[in-house]
């Protein structure tokens, strides 16, 4: 018995060191495994960043042409590819409208450049982003170089900005789109109605819309009327711009848009001036050969406007104008958007920074967060308070949130094609009770000190709440009613007659007094310029776009994860993004109402 317990002791023991050796053995491994991992995933980011950052700056010959690539999606600044995409060779689908405007406008005094072509693939972009950018081309116009553009079929929005092109090449088989102009809401009540969740809304403004997706299944009178009202002017504008540049009257471009043009034989289009001529891609090559002065057997020198920005050394004298960017929705943190948390410390830095002489705010945003909107504005007035000249320059939209932080300009500059206004404020809680109980069979139930301890998303609010909610609002209302009469030296009531939520465009914004002048950022840094008597001034841009490879690494990671979502949802991606917009509002809103335009 003795001997048995002695060798299974020892066996027990030898059998227990064996264990234990190959689970140290093995944890060791994992550790060194995910160290070196870690490492050489960190040297690939690394040199992947340098890579991108260490392009060689291009060598722009003569008889180069600058290619402008309508795809893609623009926006106010250039984004560029994230890691990952640049790792799978994807094509760079961001275009940056501040790239574009800026290659144009050096080009037009750049000997070495012959002219402009514009490929036009179906680029999406606002319609004050595209006035922008053929406003710049019709500039450079007047220098005497050409301007030709080619489409195997051109989107409405691409033919806006060739329209005024010398040469509009369009493929024999393709298509050309007028169609007016029109924008499409969409709800979401009957989804809410399905699932079992109730929006509890509460708001000031009869034109305040932005809560109609989520408590109606069609537009109200009120935001009818004013989609209509100010999407009316804007096609004016655009219709207006086409048939200048294309010869015709006016009717005529209301005539294609009424008669489906993209569905007519192209080969009536040259007889009516809709496009110069019908042409394969190569034939196209080949007259730009022939009006660039290179032979026929050479390649076309393009060169696009991100590799012709690293050839441009910028001014770097005279007075310093900050240029910062508000682009997006207004949150109070996050990583994406105009982020309340980080936007206002900014702007407290620029006005305590002694090298900084003026603001320029390029605002491109719907609003959002109502707090957020309010500490920007103060961060603002801070600046204004040191005795420096600042001015605001609206993109595709300054609404609501968007206005609130820029009504204390001291001018405000728009394009007549934004959208601004959009004066008003609204509260959106959920109410989750019924999903929770009939779709997931999970109940709640609630232990407090005192009756309004929490005003949750599992119960709908009481009377008393409600009550309570909609005062909040309305001195939200107050203060924002305050604001702009403080900022555009009115009295509040005669804010409040052109506020109520109402949307308005740009050109009758200018004449109800919302802005001071109509004109885009490059006229509204000169105008703060020449207001203040500046002869040699340079634009320092922020929020300042050479990130730190750590910085880019973070910001990537939150790209890549929305990209994935994107892809895999597919169809269903906005309707899984308004839901989580609903999720991530703060309770009180500055929001414009959010259509698709047509």
């Amino acid at each position: 018995m003795h001997f048995f317990l002695i060798v299974y002791s020892c066996s027990h023991r030898l059998f227990m060191k064996q264990f234990f050796t190959y689970v140290a053995a093995t944890v060791v491994g994992l550790i060194i495994a995910t160290v070196i991992s870690a490492i050489a995933s960190m040297f690939m980011l690394v040199v992947m960043l340098v890579m991108s950052e260490s392009a060689a700056t291009p060598n722009i010959g003569q008889h180069s042409i600058l290619k402008l690539d309508l795809s893609g999606t623009l926006s106010e600044r250039h984004q560029g590819m994230t890691l990952v995409q640049q790792m799978q060779g994807n094509k760079d689908q961001s275009k940056g409208l501040d790239d574009i405007v800026a290659s144009i406008r050096y080009a037009s005094n750049d000997d070495r450049i012959e002219g402009i072509y514009i490929d036009c693939n179906g680029m999406s972009g606002g319609i004050a982003s595209l006035q922008y950018i053929r406003q710049t081309l019709a500039d450079f116009k007047k220098s005497g170089k050409w301007i030709a553009a080619y489409g195997d079929a051109y989107t409405q929005g691409n033919y806006y900005i060739a329209s005024l092109a010398d040469s509009i090449w369009l493929n024999p088989m393709g298509a050309v789109e007028v169609t007016g102009m029109g924008g499409r809401f969409m709800f979401f009540k009957g989804l809410l109605d399905k699932l079992g969740i109730e929006m509890q809304v509460l708001k000031v403004g009869t034109y305040k819309s932005a809560v109609e997706p989520y408590v109606l299944t069609a537009p109200s009178e009120a935001n009818i009327k004013q989609t209509r009202e100010y999407i009316t002017p804007i096609w004016q504008n655009v219709a207006g711009d086409i048939a200048e540049a294309r010869g015709v009257e006016l009717e005529v471009v209301n005539s294609w848009a009424d008669s489906v043009l993209m569905t007519q034989n192209p080969h009536t289009f040259p007889k009516r001036n809709i496009v110069t001529g019908l042409l394969y891609r190569h034939e196209a090559e080949s007259m730009l050969k022939e009006m660039s002065g290179i032979d026929n057997d050479d390649n076309l020198r393009f060169v696009t406007p991100v590799e012709y920005m690293k050839t441009v050394k910028p001014h770097r004298y005279g007075n310093k104008i900050a240029l910062l960017y508000a682009e997006g929705e207004i949150v109070d943190n996050g990583e994406n958007g105009i982020v309340g948390a980080d936007m206002a410390p900014m702007i407290m830095d620029l006005a305590e920074n002694d090298d900084i002489d003026a603001l320029v705010l390029r605002v491109n945003s719907p609003g959002g967060s109502a707090f957020a909107s309010e500490q920007i504005w103060e961060a603002l007035q801070q600046f204004k308070a040191k005795g420096k000249p600042f001015y605001v320059s609206m993109g595709d939209v300054a609404a609501s949130g968007g206005y609130y932080i820029s009504c204390g300009a001291d001018k405000i500059f728009c394009q007549p094609t934004t959208i601004t206004g959009s004066i008003g404020i609204f509260g959106l809680i959920p109410n989750v009770k019924g999903f929770m109980s009939d779709k997931l069979g999970v109940t709640t139930s609630l232990v407090a000190t005192n009756p309004n301890s929490a005003i949750s998303v599992f119960e709908p609010m009481t009377p008393f709440q409600k009550n309570r909610m909609q005062a909040m609002i309305e001195r939200g209302y107050e203060t924002f009613i305050g604001r702009c009469a403080e900022g555009r030296h009115v009295t509040p009531d005669s804010i409040n007659a052109i506020g109520q939520g109402r949307v308005w465009d740009g050109q009758t914004a200018l004449k109800i007094g919302l802005v001071d002048e109509l004109g885009n950022l490059e006229q509204c840094i000169e105008a703060l310029a020449m207001d203040n008597e500046w002869v040699n001034y340079q634009i320092e841009v922020y929020p300042d776009a050479n990130l730190s490879w750590w910085e880019k690494a973070l910001l990537e990671s939150a790209q890549v994860k929305n990209s994935i979502v994107k892809n895999e949802l597919g169809d269903a991606y906005p309707y899984y993004n308004a839901v989580k917009r609903v999720k991530e509002m703060s309770p009180v809103q500055c929001l414009a109402p959010e259509l698709v335009m047509e």
